[in-house]
């Protein structure tokens, strides 16, 4: 009798899945930053590197500063330094490869450099996806059903289009992701380690460090975990609001060491026009409405998948409760919170940009619903999978900010224009720069890093190289994926236990 081929790993195909997914997601980068926000975290991480410090001179220098001066008179962002320490590694690699890579001539490598700290958030982007897919094997479900989930949260949701610019959305869903494997993939009936929980709690303080707002999830997983272990979940519990309360209370230290007040986070009391960006002024009515029901930023219009997610919640309950409040709970808490945000719809952006972070955590009840409804569910799903990915590419096709700056997004008061339809207004502009002979001018037309820089003039070569590089790479690990998925079907198949009939 031959034997049986080796029954392929949760882990070795979640990794199969990452690396597809990174390679996809570097060949659709957009290569550049635009946003404050993305110029602000680069900066940061530049400083880090070159000057080991935070402070950002640079965005002085660029007219793009926005922050506030610490009691030294440094420019400060006024965002924590999580991500700039993560991107650092991009960084050294961006300076490394603009200086050693032949057709990148001095006046493009810092354009080259940008390229490589922006594919950071591929790297995020595929991570959050893999991250997924284990969580949902782990929960004893079919490897097809964890990565059909997986594979339409990558690609139908925004996770998709964040993962080419520089926000820090996709860094915080991989990091929620993380904190909820850690937290609720292990045995039912044995607590929680207390190695996971101190991990869960470094993870969900980590992601407050990114922005210190994210610590609105940090009771939500607590709460999960007592929930779902109860007397026995007290103690790891304890231990991740613990962990996550350090992470907290050491930022409310950093504002009081340059700000000279714990409360102080180093935003600028007034922004564009005036503006009080940083309070709850919003009405909850208009927040919820904007990311409910608004042709711009509606959750449902740019992650349509998460329709049929919500019908999930209840069998990811019968598989984990404590994952179910923290998937079906922590968008809630979010959806709240920046829905009375002064700057609620994000700033420059595509979408429900404050969502972007949860999203995969409620898309996570898709995949206990597909491994047990039948074609038609199935069916639905990828036509809405399909809806997102097409989104998705209206975004990513030209740039959100040349769209954007022209009045549309915002009025004279800086409030947002509850009428504004990028998947109008981008469509139109897509369709102009298809019609038009001549190529747009740098930073205009089509928004891939591959045409970008070489607008900036770096040679064919390399920016050839580099697309070639990353679709092959791209093709060979989804196919690795996808023959690692047919070769669990058949060992599950093959071990089944055969039916005697009578």
């Amino acid at each position: 009798m031959p034997a049986e081929p080796p029954r392929p790993s949760d882990g070795r195909i979640a990794l199969a899945l990452f690396l597809f997914l990174n390679f996809l997601f570097l060949l659709t980068s957009s290569g550049r930053v635009r946003t404050i926000d993305e110029l602000t975290v680069d900066f940061q991480a530049e400083s880090l590197v070159t000057r080991g410090s935070f402070a950002v001179p640079q965005a002085l220098a660029a007219r793009t500063y926005y922050g506030k001066r610490d009691r030294e008179g440094n420019p400060q962002a006024p965002y924590g330094a999580g991500q700039a320490v993560l991107l650092a590694p991009w960084y050294m690699l961006g300076r490394l490869l603009s200086a050693v890579v032949p057709g990148i001539p001095p006046p493009a490598r810092d354009a080259a450099l940008d390229a490589a700290v922006v594919s950071s958030s591929a790297t995020f982007a595929a991570l959050a996806a893999a991250l997924a897919f284990l969580l949902l094997a782990r929960l004893g479900l079919p490897a097809g059903a964890s990565a059909a989930a997986a594979l339409i949260l990558a690609l139908g949701t925004p996770v998709f289009a964040y993962s080419s610019w520089l926000f820090s959305e996709p860094l915080v869903a991989a990091m929620l992701l993380a904190a909820a494997l850690v937290l609720f993939s292990g045995p039912r009936e044995a607590p929680v380690a207390l190695l996971r929980s101190v991990a869960a709690g470094l993870l969900l303080g980590g992601a407050i460090w990114v922005r210190p707002a994210h610590v609105i999830a940090v009771p939500v997983f607590v709460f999960g975990l007592l929930l779902r272990d109860r007397a026995r979940g007290i103690l790891p519990a304890c231990v991740v609001a613990g962990v996550s309360s350090v992470f907290a209370a050491a930022y409310l230290l950093r504002n009081d060491f340059l700000f000279g007040s714990f409360f102080d986070f180093g935003y600028p009391v007034m922004a564009e026009g005036g503006k009080r960006l940083n309070s709850f002024s919003t009405p909850l009515s208009t927040g919820l409405f904007g990311f409910l029901l608004s042709p711009g930023k509606s959750l449902f219009l740019f992650a349509p998948p998460l329709l049929v997610a919500l019908a999930g919640l209840p069998a990811l309950a019968r598989r984990d409760r404590g994952l179910a409040v923290v998937a079906g709970f922590t968008p809630v808490v979010y959806l709240l919170f920046y829905a009375g945000y002064a700057q609620w719809e994000g700033g420059y952006s595509f979408g429900p940009r404050y969502l972007v972070p949860v999203i995969p955590l409620l898309m996570l009840a898709l995949g206990p619903l597909w491994a047990q409804r039948g074609r038609a569910l199935r069916s639905l799903a990828l036509v809405l999978a399909a809806a997102g990915f097409f989104v998705q590419l209206i975004g990513m096709s030209t740039s959100f900010l040349e769209d954007q700056a022209t009045g549309a997004y915002y009025d004279a008061h800086w409030n947002y224009r509850m009428s504004y339809s990028p998947l109008v207004s981008q469509t139109q502009r897509l369709l102009h720069y298809l019609a038009t002979p001549s190529p747009a001018p740098i930073g205009l037309g089509f928004d891939r890093w591959f045409v970008f820089l070489g607008k900036t003039g770096i040679a064919r070569g390399p920016i050839l190289a580099g697309v070639l590089l990353e679709a092959v790479a791209a093709l060979a690990f989804g196919a690795y994926f996808f023959l690692l998925l047919r070769a669990r079907k058949v060992c599950s198949s093959s071990s089944a236990p055969l039916s005697v009939s009578n």
